[in-house]
């Protein structure tokens, strides 16, 4: 497989999930700001600014001032921010048509019919009352894409490096958003415990998908160290970080039989699954949280890095 075929698939993946990301990330920003006066729901929305790594480039264009529509709007549709939705939609598209031969004809159709939806859907300012609708397209769009490909591709290795794709993504994102939990979403440490702090933690199971498995999981109850488990440690759960590590192996176990042999990114993510598999939240909370997620974000990067460089995506 030539490696830019590779590279066109893997990131293919990674901009359909950041997408869907973003979106999911607005959506509960969108449902805290509500709940807040003016002055907290600005900070709400610099969370989510800070949450996805674009603090520094919104204040850029638009000084301290967080007002939530345009927050939403940078996020969403901003022309000048390669890191929007739209942007995004548009280089899964375009990698979508490089390899385009190795897509099946029902997965090319659902990434180009996303595209024109949200670009018409995005093709003017997104206005509150609109919000809700525009979220819900984008989340439904990505959904289908990831129906179509599951149940259309060949479980070779253009199945393999898209679904790497999706889950080096996925786990970093998780990561980042329990990780700005401690540093940003809370005012004050004193808050820690009250009910805001439970709130926000709602709020942080909210944009992940994950508040209703989590409250079936555990009887409705919220427990910072029970969602904080719950999104490093749960296998069950699509987007915590140990799915993500555990399907990353997989498929790249798969691109190891195809290809029949092992490369250093093999060797990165045994290691990093076998923390994983011998890693209790107890022993997370003693080392710290936040040193826990940072050394993940780390490495899921070291495998992001050397299977581009073990696959040759841009020889």
């Amino acid at each position: 497989m030539l490696g830019r075929t590779a590279n066109g698939a893997y990131w293919m993946a990674r901009y359909l999930e950041r997408a869907e990301n973003t979106a999911r990330l607005i959506g509960a920003g969108f449902r805290m700001a509500l709940t807040r006066d003016a002055s907290m729901a600005q900070e709400e929305w610099k969370s989510v600014i800070t949450t996805l790594g674009q603090a520094k480039a919104f204040e850029a264009a638009y000084g301290p001032d967080y007002a939530g529509e345009r927050v939403w709007n940078y996020l969403l549709r901003d022309k000048a921010n390669p890191g929007s939705v739209l942007a995004q939609i548009e280089a899964a598209r375009t990698n979508a048509r490089s390899v385009r031969t190795a897509l099946t004809r029902e997965v090319w159709e659902a990434i180009n019919e996303a595209w024109m939806v949200l670009k018409d859907a995005l093709a003017r300012p997104v206005r509150e009352g609109a919000l809700g609708q525009v979220l819900a397209a984008i989340r439904r769009q990505a959904t289908q894409v990831r129906g179509t490909f599951d149940g259309t591709m060949l479980r070779n290795e253009n199945y393999n490096f898209t679904r790497i794709g999706t889950f080096i993504e996925r786990g970093d994102s998780t990561a980042r958003i329990l990780d700005v939990k401690y540093y940003v979403l809370l005012p004050s440490l004193a808050w820690v415990g009250s009910s805001l702090d439970n709130v926000q933690w709602e709020s942080v199971l909210r944009s992940v998908a994950g508040e209703r498995a989590y409250r079936w999981l555990n009887a409705g109850s919220i427990d910072p160290r029970g969602i904080a488990e719950f999104l490093l440690l749960d296998q069950r759960f699509p987007r915590s970080l140990h799915f993500c590590v555990d399907k990353l192996r997989s498929n790249l176990f798969g691109l190891a039989h195809e290809y029949g042999h092992e490369t250093e990114a093999h060797e990165l993510l045994r290691s990093l699954s076998t923390q994983f598999h011998h890693t209790t939240i107890e022993q997370v909370f003693e080392s710290g949280l936040h040193e826990f997620i940072q050394a993940f974000i780390k490495a899921n990067q070291q495998v992001a890095q050397a299977v581009e460089l073990d696959y040759r995506f841009y020889a």
